[in-house]
């Protein structure tokens, strides 16, 4: 039998934790044990893994019921709970740190679901029956430009590979299933499924508010009352914008279809905000405070 592994001490929480809690233990752990920070170290694998694992049943609200009811047995909650009512035992079992207190209680599961014997009948005595598989929540941590544009992932879940394609446009807190993939069945049962929330990572450069993008860029005081062109970014790279004579501080200049593509909508965009900030010297020799000084009593002059 597997060795029991405590999701809380796992993710060094208690059993009282918050979600946000279990949320902020998760990503810090996930940062330190990760394959790319920690490569051919097999044991911080291991451990990546492990803290994942916690991760995906902390973080369902049911899953971690059922975890704190049933311990490392919490996949077949839902069919013992169903055998039971069918007229199979009444004893209560309760979760301490390491498992069970009743003894018995994990070889009882073992000896239905883990294939002891000649499979189980049911507590009638009759027909087999078979269980689809739990199904697996877990978050895929994303980049705003890695979203926005179709490519292939291959993520490891139950120690096998997973290759799938991300469609560009994706939002944050997305889901999607890939059906199949998530934990095996029971007594030949179909496998759950596997359902992976987008979690997008703050982007430097663009805010984005549906499928617009803003973001903003600096300009001189020249540029900004005599005109010129600037370099500005977009999820594509840079590209050249026309600054109009007269741009105030804070203007906004359009660029459409520059923004977040629209999801399964191929070709289509929304748009690019930029907002100008003009950017003014922090000193002026003194040709230049003569400059301004008499170009000041010419705008009175003017007025």
């Amino acid at each position: 039998m597997a060795d029991f592994i405590d999701y809380y001490k796992s993710l060094g929480l208690s059993k009282s934790a918050s979600q946000d809690e279990i949320r902020k233990a998760y990503r810090k752990l996930a940062r330190k044990y990760h394959p790319d920070v920690n490569p051919d170290d097999e044991e911080m694998s291991r451990k990546f893994k492990e803290i994942n694992e916690a991760n995906e049943v902390l973080s369902d609200k049911d899953k971690r019921k059922k975890y704190d009811q049933y311990g490392k047995d919490w996949q077949h909650a839902d069919q013992f709970e169903k055998m039971r009512q069918q007229g199979g035992g009444g004893q209560q079992y309760t979760y301490a740190d390491e498992g069970f207190e009743q003894q018995g209680f994990s070889d009882f599961f073992q000896s239905i679901f883990g294939g002891g014997g000649g499979g189980f009948r049911g507590f009638g005595g009759g027909q087999q029956r078979s269980f689809k598989g739990q199904d697996i929540n877990a978050d895929l941590h994303i980049s705003l430009a890695d979203a926005a544009q179709t490519h292939k992932r291959t993520i490891s879940v139950n120690n096998k590979q997973i290759r799938f394609t991300v469609p560009a446009g994706v939002a944050d807190g997305q889901s999607i299933k890939l059906g199949g993939h998530g934990q095996p069945g029971m007594q030949g049962g179909p496998a759950g499924d596997l359902y992976l929330t987008f979690r997008f990572e703050n982007d430097p450069q663009f805010e984005r508010q549906g499928d617009n993008l803003f973001t903003h860029c600096e300009i001189d005081i020249f540029t900004a009352l005599l005109g010129g062109e600037v370099e500005v970014p977009t999820l594509a790279g840079k590209v050249r914008l026309k600054v109009k004579a007269g741009t105030q501080n804070g203007g906004k200049m359009r660029l459409k279809g520059k923004g977040y593509p629209i999801y399964k909508q191929e070709g289509k965009a929304g748009d690019l905000y930029v907002e100008m900030k003009v950017r003014l010297p922090e000193s002026l020799s003194e040709a230049e405070q003569e400059l301004v000084t008499n170009w000041k009593q010419i705008r009175k002059g003017e007025a």
